[in-house]
């Protein structure tokens, strides 16, 4: 996959849930079996805001060339989806979601692998 591709895919997920999540977190959050009140009103817009940053992080740095500022967005994106993996997916085994959730799960190690493939030494051709 080529980096323009994978932060095209990324900026798109961010838009499908960031707004959703600033704007309509009750119905998002009861749609993957999650109780909703105040204090996961606070939590899923502050993750819409995060999603959204990731989103403008991700459209705007699509056409970067290979560069020590390219790397350190992606090992910026590599670290959030590793820690948001690993935080979903505890959330998902302890019944936080219905099987829903599952699929975020899923989105999550996608993100994590993809981005962690391109944080390995390229070979160079010649």
């Amino acid at each position: 996959m080529k980096f323009k591709t994978l932060m095209i895919i990324k900026a798109v997920v961010c838009l499908g849930f960031g707004p959703l999540l600033l704007f309509f977190p009750g119905p998002l959050l009861t749609l993957l079996g999650s109780s909703f009140g105040p204090g996961a009103a606070i939590t899923a817009r502050e993750y819409g805001a995060a999603l959204m940053g990731n989103l403008m992080l991700a459209w705007f740095a699509r056409n970067g060339e290979a560069s020590v500022l390219r790397r350190a967005i992606i090992l910026n994106l590599f670290v959030y989806d590793a820690i948001a993996f690993v935080a979903m997916l505890l959330i998902q085994l302890n019944g936080g979601m219905n099987m829903l959730g599952w699929g975020i799960v899923a989105v999550y190690l996608f993100f994590t692998l993809t981005f962690g493939y391109f944080l390995l030494p390229q070979k160079k051709a010649g």
